[in-house]
Parts: C-alpha cells; structure tokens; sequence
C-alpha cells in the first residue's frame, strides 16, 4: 500500500533551461545538459546550438528529461527556416528535421547508426562493411527548403469538429492541416485535409505507386458511423471494424496493386507495403546484390509481408529452387499466395517466425533475408536462423537499434557483416533503412 504521506515527484512539465546541445541521438532529438547535470532530449534543434530548452515531459525523479527547443540563440548552420508551416514545437510530430537541410538530416542519420553500432554491436563502420553514407532515394536530392513528397500512406487523425490532421509527438492531439508536404502528390489529390470527417476518429489514404489504385481506410470514432465518401478522384473505401481491428471493403477493390522488381503485388486491406514510392525496388535491388542469388538454391524469406522479397529470389533461383515465405498476418499470406501464384517453387506459411520455422524441420537453406518488426528478430530467432548454415543473409531494417542487437546475436553465432548499406526513405524524419548483409566468419583451419 502506498505511503500516504509520500508526496508525488514535482512535475518540471513547462521549465526552461538555456542549453548548449550536444549530439543527436536515435529518435529524432539531441541530447542536452542542464547546469545541474540534468539530461534533456530536445527536439526543434541542432548539434552545437544554444538554445532555451521548454520541458515537456519528466519530473525531478524523471532519469531524463524531454524537451523542445523553444528560442534559438546560437543557431548552426545546418538549420533552415522549416518550410512547413505545420512544424515545430507543439505542432506536428511528423517529421523530425523540417529544420534540417537536407544533407545534414543524412549525416546525423549516419551519426546515428555508427553511434548504435558501436554501443549495442561492438563495431565500426568498417567493422559493419559501411562507408558511413545514407543514401538518398532517386529524386529526393533536393535544395535546402524544398521538401521531397514522398508518402504514399498518410494515417490522418480526426478531431472533435471532424478536421483532418496529425497527431501532435507523443500526443493524441490532433493538428489539423490542410496540407501535408512529405504525402505524395498520389494522396494529396484525393483532398482528404479539405473535407469533414465527422464521427470519424482517423482516414488513411493510400497512393499505389505501381498503380492508378486510390483508396482510403476509415476508423469510425465509437459509435461513429460512416459518411458519404466523395473525394477528388476515384477511390476504394475500406471500414475498419472499432470491435476487433478488422477491415472491411465498403466498395471498390479491397485492395492497391504495388509493383516492384517487375512483379505486380497486391496488397489487401491495409495492409503493409513500403511507404517511398522507390523505397520496394531499392530495397530489392539492395539485397539481391548482396545475396546473388544462384540456379537451384534455397532459400528462406522470413517476416514475408505481401511476398516482395520471396518473388525476387524466386525469379533468380530457378525451377529447380525453392523459397519459403514465413508471415504472421493472415491477410497478407493471402496476398503473398495470390502474388506468387505462378512460382510452384514458392510456399507461404501463416504464423509467427519463431512459431513456424522450428516446426518446418528445415535443417539448411542457401540464402536468408529478414525483414522483422522494428522490435527487431531477437536472439533466439537469430541462433535458429545461423544454424541453418546460409551463405548469405540479408537483413533489411528500418531500425539501427534493433539491427545493431541483432548483429551482435549473429556474430555471437558466427556470422559477421559483409556489408552494410543506409537508404534515406524516410525524409525530413529520423528513420533510415539498412540492408546488411551477413555471411559466416571464416574459421582458422
């Protein structure tokens, strides 16, 4: 039972201090120093500045403290004036470095994921088989102040007067906008931010790049229920149910067809696909490089989604090979099975990885390529996988932390990278996506 007489931590909720930042960190902030010793993750600044730091979350028994920079006094001089006018502290917690130019949003995500392999892997970048580079999508190289429109899946959050927004960071708060700038032009046209969702509490619109394909997935507040939808262009509705999560085609097709690595994949209600319009062909191209995929070998593709990565292995490995996809989501088995449906050599299984590939038996497979949650794989999932013996393992992350645990797992196991590579696909943010790929570590004869 608590102790009546205890008193509650004085919240510092609102406190300003005037700080000197320090090195971004992973998650979109830098960290800072009060005088008293007190550390602060701040977000709306820059490495080196001096700012008036405002507390938005901790209290005096918090072991750190968050924070918006709220005044610049010293700015770098890799800081911009931020072209959307959604930005800054308090606003939209979409994107992380709207005040960044855009090389340096690329070299601190660099400084990032060298800082996660060194703490959490033990390793260099030329330990990792990294030059040290994140490297931009086709086309988003662009001058400080213009923003790359990128986003072809926008999850709208809807306020109480029905208004279109995002969600303020870490916050259920809604910021009406009425227009996103990173959406790719695909979701713009469709107006969502011009209309009222009333009884609505979010819209997300999706933009196929691989496709004319438009639709738009609707999640009725409690009780809400569903408007007529008349958009800018012709559009599929989807309903998700409030009572289990599941989705429901209101008309239209119950699906977007994405293509990637010249396959057309369907993506059913939903369901995942990766969000930069090049991000699938990047990615793909990424790791067929690194595993060369030969005649007639195996090969497992593990967290499978809608069945990108199995269809381009299966392509390069022949009739006489073969691919086994691994997926949790039924809906996307379903997807993966229809996409695939022309390689016999190709078998979907349903369930979690660490469930099914112990009770397929598989003793040895050729070639490995995962692409896990942003929890990462995990160590026991890791030991199974490098006792298969591949030659080859790709590893496709969208979190360096996670990628950077899951590396010393493997080297633990005896598998080593060979080399890492860094996409910037997610602009203006603080997440990047990497492809490692592993092989094992030689032993001494």
């Amino acid at each position: 039972m608590q102790n009546p007489s205890a008193s509650a931590p004085v919240s510092l909720v609102g406190e300003e201090y005037e700080v000197t930042v320090g090195p971004v960190a992973h998650g979109g902030h830098c960290i800072a120093r009060t005088e008293d010793g007190r550390v602060l993750f701040v977000r709306h600044t820059l490495p080196d500045e001096r700012v008036v730091a405002r507390v938005t979350d901790g209290d005096e028994d918090s072991r750190f403290l968050r924070a918006d920079a709220v005044r610049v006094i010293e700015a770098a001089k890799d800081r911009i004036e931020a072209p959307c006018p959604f930005s800054g502290p308090g606003r939209c917690g979409g994107c992380d470095w709207q005040h960044v130019k855009p090389g340096a949003q690329r070299r601190f995500k660099g400084e990032v994921i060298a800082e996660q392999l060194a703490r959490l892997a033990g390793l260099t970048p030329e330990q990792a088989g990294w030059d040290g580079t994140v490297v931009p999508a086709e086309g988003d190289k662009l001058p400080a102040g213009e923003v790359p429109a990128w986003r072809t899946r926008v999850q709208y959050a809807v306020d109480a007067e029905g208004r279109a927004g995002l969600r303020r960071h870490r916050s259920h708060e809604v910021e009406p906008v009425d227009h996103c700038m990173i959406a790719a032009p695909g979701v713009t046209e469709l107006g969502v931010e011009r209309r009222s969702w009333p009884q609505m509490a979010s819209v997300e619109a999706i933009a196929a790049t691989g496709s004319s394909d438009r639709q738009i997935v609707l999640t009725p507040a409690p009780g809400g229920r569903l408007p007529l939808v008349e958009l800018d262009r012709p559009v599929s509705v989807l309903r998700v149910d409030e009572r289990d999560g599941s989705v429901h085609r209101v008309h239209g097709r119950a699906f977007v067809r994405e293509r990637a690595d010249g396959r057309t994949y369907r993506v059913g209600a939903g369901g995942f696909w990766q969000v930069h319009p090049q991000a699938a062909d990047t990615l793909v191209k990424a790791v067929m490089q690194g595993l060369m995929p030969r005649k007639g070998e195996t090969a497992l593709d593990l967290y499978c989604g809608v069945g990108l990565f199995a269809g381009a292995i299966a392509e390069r490995v022949g009739d006489q090979g073969a691919v086994l996809g691994i997926e949790s989501s039924k809906r996307a088995v379903e997807d993966a099975r229809h996409n695939l449906r022309d390689l016999e050599r190709v078998r979907i299984e349903q369930g979690k990885v660490e469930q099914v590939l112990p009770r397929t038996r598989i003793t040895s497979t050729d070639l490995i390529v995962l692409d896990p949650p942003r929890a990462g794989a995990g160590k026991r999932t890791v030991q199974h996988l490098a006792s298969l013996g591949a030659r080859r393992i790709a590893y496709v992350a969208c979190d360096p932390a996670a990628l950077a645990r899951d590396l010393a797992y493997f080297a633990e196991a005896g598998y080593r990278p060979r080399k890492l590579r860094a996409f910037d696909l997610f602009p203006m943010t603080h997440h990047v996506e990497c492809v490692a790929i592993l092989e094992p570590v030689k032993k001494d004869a």
